[in-house]
């Protein structure tokens, strides 16, 4: 007897222009979110979920924390894409100062003649403060702590990308008259020309989206009128939409379709950066239009900015230790030291760094907590975090010895040797070149 199989289907490992049809995209989208597969909800409003206060109160237990998050999840993964979350800050003081703080920051961009742009629009045309995250934290560390201490951001932080996430963020200030985006995706992919996206294959197409968060917390009133955020729900469950949000066909399907929902000051949306989305048109007399845009990486990944988490380390530990000895919980400090510090123990030199007693070396943010914990003063936190950076560095390579020996300085006085295979050699670590 001969056997006979099933026919495999066909792998399609890359994706090309010619697989987007604006017919499979409305297939994917045009289906309505069913708010009673979402329990934890409040409503559905034009396809979006809106969550509330209560959300935290289900997660106060471990296991109403996961019943929440996994929620969460499947809303952002396999739902619509999207959750607003409405009064995300309890208390909207805390906004506002951080509002007024980044007022400063813009202040003084436009006092130095700085033109800053965003992504899409012109230089000037709006306002934006980039790697606003370490600058925050550097000159106001207090109120960075206060507003990182939110939960609700960790909460939805975790359930997308577990722990050890990696916070940036930028401030975008879109001024009256600011006049619309073009739908994309985010970051990585969505970062992309369709020709240098379509270069990947298919996996990662599918990889992308499960290593970054979108969210953006309302720093104003954002009525209709004043251009907040749009959105096709359903969206980032298209495959090809990499390639497919360049094409005219495919942006004026999202101009007819679109979702865009009015926020409250202190709201909070968070979405899959597959998810095809815009800013909107200002159209307010006099709104500027301000939202902390919150782009979160998983410790897998690589973040869109660099951050000088040291800087933000030493800043805010005094903070901390101030909070911890006036009982603030766990849990609000855990937030604050995932929101600055790094949570990822590579890429690390495992010469100098070495994983002594597990797998891995210790990370910062393991640091930040055991000083906080065991009460560490300040000029040992200090002397500590940057010895750690030091190891984490690349250092400089000396000129070669006569014997096949790299001698390697490294701050504070710590010299290692290093066998190499090739004398005469010089190396020069710190610019990664031979």
């Amino acid at each position: 007897m001969t056997a006979t199989s099933t026919p495999r289907p066909a792998i399609r490992g890359w994706l090309t222009e010619a697989d987007c049809r604006i017919e499979d995209l409305r297939t994917v989208v045009e289906q309505a979110t069913d708010l009673r597969d979402y329990p934890n909800a409040d409503a559905v409003e034009r396809n979006v979920l809106i969550y509330g206060p209560r959300l935290l109160q289900r997660a106060t237990t471990p296991a109403g924390r996961r019943e929440v998050q996994a929620e969460l999840a499947s809303a952002l993964a396999d739902g619509p894409g999207i959750v607003v979350v409405t009064g995300a800050f309890g208390d909207i003081s805390v906004v506002d100062r951080a509002t007024a703080v980044f007022d400063a920051m813009i202040a003084e961009q436009r006092a130095a003649g700085a033109a800053v742009g965003d992504h899409f629009a012109k230089p000037g045309a709006n306002d934006r403060v980039w790697g606003a995250l370490d600058k925050f934290a550097i000159r106001e560390p207090r109120l960075f702590a206060d507003y990182y201490a939110n939960e609700m951001i960790a909460l939805i932080c975790e359930a997308w990308l577990g722990p050890n996430y990696q916070v940036t963020s930028q401030v975008n200030v879109v001024n009256p008259g600011g006049t619309a985006q073009l739908a994309h995706r985010d970051y990585h992919l969505g970062f992309m020309s369709a020709q240098r996206a379509s270069s990947y294959p298919t996996r990662v197409h599918r990889l992308s989206p499960g290593m970054t968060l979108q969210g953006a917390v309302a720093h104003c009133d954002m009525p209709v009128q004043t251009g907040p955020t749009m959105y096709l729900p359903h969206s980032q469950k298209y495959e090809p939409g990499y390639l497919a949000f360049h094409q005219p066909e495919f942006t004026a399907y999202f101009d007819e379709n679109h979702a865009q929902l009015p926020l409250g000051k202190g709201d909070a949306a968070f979405f899959n950066p597959a998810l095809f989305h815009a800013a909107g048109t200002n159209r307010s007399d006099g709104v500027r239009r301000m939202a902390n845009l919150l782009q979160v990486s998983s410790a897998f990944g690589r973040a869109m900015e660099s951050v000088d988490r040291t800087a933000m380390c030493e800043a805010l530990f005094p903070v901390l230790t101030g909070l911890k000895a006036a009982g603030h919980p766990e849990r609000e400090l855990r937030s604050i030291v995932a929101a600055s510090a790094e949570g990822y123990a590579f890429p690390a030199n495992l010469d100098r760094d070495q994983p002594i007693g597990g797998l891995a070396p210790q990370t910062q943010a393991e640091l930040v907590w055991r000083a906080v914990q065991d009460r560490w003063d300040a000029d040992t936190f200090r002397a500590e975090l940057h010895a750690q950076a030091a190891r984490r560095g690349t250092g400089r390579a000396y000129r070669r010895l006569t014997d096949d020996t790299e001698v390697f300085a490294e701050p504070p006085a710590q010299i290692i040797s290093q066998r190499v295979h090739d004398p005469g050699v010089v190396v020069d670590h710190e610019q990664d070149r031979l």
